[in-house]
């Protein structure tokens, strides 16, 4: 017991030593992410404090406590008091617990009061959640576009090597402008997302038939990543988030080229209703579009996975009901993992897939889709 007693005082030092050097070790894979933004840093900043408190209070409680076991154990005499209760610690022991809550309230209720205040944003992006993709619009600039997984399929299936940015990758990132206060309007279109970007400290549920507000204020170009946070069905795991936040100056630059070229693509859009596209285009871009958006689900032979996605070779809809083909490509089919491909697909690539499943596999319908079909649905709709 006297060598317990000797070893007490190095344990405390060690203890000490490890809580003054907290701080400096704060920057760890262990620890919150510092972040880009101002609010970031803050929220940070809070969690190194009351982390650092909460250390305090347990070293006081065990360090008093131990010191009480040793000192006041019966090999040296110690004889324990007899009493019931006292007054004087009672308060003691509500009043102080209560002065350490106010004083952590304080900071945190004024972080969460910045974290709320999306007021006067120089942008606003709605950031639209569906299974598995993020969909960004840009307020007032008439510039809209869907994000998806870049990862390569053979990487996800283990036979290449997995790149450093494995499942975090996307094919077209959320461009913001550094120096400038983004206004983030989050919802769905399904099932509950969440968008987390841990850089921003940014993380807001995306409801369906709900809007919630967030806001970003960054502070350094970069790329930034995230993922969805919230359990939303079988692909989960596949829809990261990637912002490139540029200088204002690139970013506006960036914004009249989008804006421009999609302006560019719905004229072009136009002059196709009044053209026909021929059967060797239709079935060769059909069969890329296949390949990216649809063969995961029904395989690459159109034979689908039983029991999960029906499949397309032999299928009587595929076969005898075209304009139920059209409709359940364009708007999904609600209560299964068939999504809309509506504004993910551009009106040739739409007509060209639909033609594809039409005659690939041996369904040799002879149907060729073009695109004034799918405008012409689009109208019936």
């Amino acid at each position: 017991m006297k060598r317990l007693g000797v070893r007490v005082k190095p344990i405390l030092l060690l203890l000490l030593s490890l809580l003054v050097c907290l701080p400096a070790r704060a920057q760890t894979r262990l620890n919150m992410t510092e972040g880009v933004t101002e609010i970031s840093q803050q929220v940070y900043g809070l969690h190194m404090t009351i982390l650092i408190i909460c250390a305090v209070i347990g070293l006081v409680v065990f360090g008093v406590m131990f010191w009480a076991i040793i000192h006041h154990r019966k090999s040296k005499g110690a004889k324990a008091a007899q009493f019931h209760e006292s007054t004087k610690v009672e308060i003691l022991w509500t009043i102080i617990p209560f002065l350490i809550l106010v004083a952590m309230a304080i900071p945190a209720t004024k972080t969460l009061v910045a974290m709320e205040d999306a007021s006067e944003p120089d942008l606003t992006v709605q950031v639209t959640g569906s299974q598995w993709k993020w969909h960004y619009r840009y307020f007032d600039e008439d510039v809209e576009f869907f994000s998806l997984l870049a990862t390569m399929p053979q990487q996800i299936a283990g036979t290449v090597t997995k790149g450093d940015n494995y499942l975090l990758e996307v094919d077209y990132p959320l461009v913001l402008p550094t120096d400038r206060k983004v206004r983030f309007l989050i919802t769905s279109d399904d099932v509950i997302h969440s968008w987390w970007v841990p850089a921003f400290a940014v993380k807001k549920d995306a409801v369906p038939g709900f809007i919630n507000e967030a806001w970003t204020r960054i502070n350094e170009p970069g790329l930034y990543r995230g993922q969805c946070a919230e359990l939303c069905g079988k692909d989960h795991g596949f829809m990261p988030i990637v912002v490139d936040a540029r200088s204002p100056e690139e970013f506006d630059g960036w914004l009249a080229q989008v804006r421009a070229e999609q302006a560019e693509a719905r004229a072009a859009e136009q002059e196709l209703l009044a053209m026909n596209m021929s059967r060797e285009e239709l079935m060769t871009l059909g069969e890329q579009v296949y390949q990216k958006a649809c063969a995961a689900c029904h395989q690459a032979n159109g034979e689908g996975i039983p029991g999960a996605f029906p499949a397309l070779t032999g299928s009587d809809m595929v076969l005898n009901d075209r304009a139920g083909h059209i409709n359940i490509v364009l708007y999904g089919k609600a209560g299964t993992a068939m999504q809309s491909f509506d504004k993910q697909l551009a009106l040739k690539e739409l007509a060209a897939v639909i033609t594809y499943e039409r005659n690939a596999w041996g369904n040799d319908t002879g149907d060729l889709v073009q695109p004034k079909d799918i405008h012409q649905a689009r109208q019936g709709q």
